[in-house]
């Protein structure tokens, strides 16, 4: 079945109770037992399982080619869900330019629990190669990347961690399903902010972590999501699996934004570089064509100029909204340094463009007034 297809089908049977299309929202926090002390759907509190989580987690799953999801309050949780099935001692291997709020975590959080991460250029094989270990237990790919949209092999950097029989987890959120197939590339979990892409709206808080194989791994994962408790609330399982919906169209349109706004910026006599996989010249140019299906809506660029005149040019904006996340309908522009705050690893002078849904012409006479 292709994409398009499950995206519309995949957790949308009609009711059996009432016939409705459009599945229900079920609120109920606890579910009747039966006489004989048996649950008759299965469910016995919502913590431990509700039918709208049960229906999103099964159509990203399916969207992804993997058998079995859990979701979690937030893009964070389902993170954190992956590494709190770690043990003292035990190792990773993550890019230096993963997105921050895992660098945090793992520096933060993790590390005084005896988690000892190796952060490295994960576009450098060599390097992938050089930092795993005997206690590696998992190697992270994020790509492209948050926000320098770096590609990192999938397959090559699967292989050297399944080498040393680590786990490899890759963050999907910037390409999703429609663009990227992970699991055909060798990794075994794929996690997601679903806040991002998959709702496309900006108003729900949730992410999910899908799996190649119901192993080990995953259950320690799923008892983590449910005696934790940071499970995806019904009403965001529900708006999120609605967005999904109308996902395959709307990646092909950020994506040909995208690619309009990217191939501008990148003739602008005020634009210093611009990060674009898309763009022929981007080092991971080749790879990405490879690799993905189409380059994603995520566009970066430091202007001539410090972080002072990256702000001007984003507080100029008209059209792009000055906020922080991605994947929503609306052009949103971010300077990422303020966001990430001390210790960013991420130029003064970089903006981060959500390039959303509106017409390319009236997004690039935005920041071509900006830009000034």
């Amino acid at each position: 079945m292709k994409i398009e297809t499950l995206a519309v089908h995949s957790g949308h049977e009609a009711d059996p109770t009432t016939g409705a299309v459009t599945p229900p929202i079920n609120l109920s926090t606890t579910f009747e037992r039966d006489s004989d002390g048996s649950y008759r759907q299965g469910y016995v509190y919502t913590r431990l399982g509700n039918p709208n989580r049960a229906a999103l987690e099964k159509c990203v799953a399916d969207l992804e080619g993997g058998t079995a999801g859990a979701a979690f309050s937030s893009g964070s949780a389902a993170i954190a869900g992956v590494f709190l099935t770690l043990s003292p001692g035990d190792h990773v291997v993550a890019p230096e330019d993963v997105y921050h709020g895992t660098a945090r975590l793992l520096n933060d959080i993790l590390a005084p629990w005896g988690v000892q991460t190796t952060f490295v250029d994960m576009t450098d094989l060599a390097e992938v190669q050089q930092a795993v270990r005997p206690n590696t237990r998992v190697v992270w790919v994020e790509t492209p990347s948050n926000p320098l949209l770096k590609i990192t092999d999938i397959a090559a950097v699967s292989a050297i961690a399944h080498d040393t029989g680590a786990t490899c987890v890759c963050d999907n959120t910037f390409a999703t399903p429609v663009l990227q197939r992970p699991f055909d590339k060798g990794a075994d979990l794929i996690v997601h902010s679903a806040t991002k892409y998959l709702g496309g709206h900006s108003d729900a808080l949730a992410g999910v972590v899908v799996t190649k194989t119901e192993d080990e791994f995953f259950r320690k994962i799923r008892a983590v999501q449910t005696s934790g408790g940071g499970v995806a609330d019904p009403l965001a399982c529900w708006l999120i699996l609605r967005g999904i919906q109308t996902l395959p169209y709307r990646m092909r349109a950020h994506s040909e934004n995208a690619s309009l706004v990217a191939r501008f910026l990148q003739s602008h006599r005020k634009v210093a570089t611009v990060y674009y996989p898309g763009l022929e010249s981007h080092a991971g140019h080749e790879l990405a064509a490879r690799q993905m299906s189409s380059f994603g809506g995520m566009v970066s660029f430091q202007v001539n100029g410090d972080g002072a005149e990256a702000l001007a040019v984003a507080g100029r904006a008209k059209l792009f909204t000055r906020a922080t996340s991605l994947g929503g309908v609306e052009s949103l522009i971010e300077h990422r340094a303020s966001v990430e705050g001390p210790g960013t690893r991420v130029p003064e002078n970089l903006l981060r463009l959500s390039v959303g849904l509106e017409n390319p012409d009236d997004l690039i006479e935005d920041l071509a007034q900006a830009l000034g």
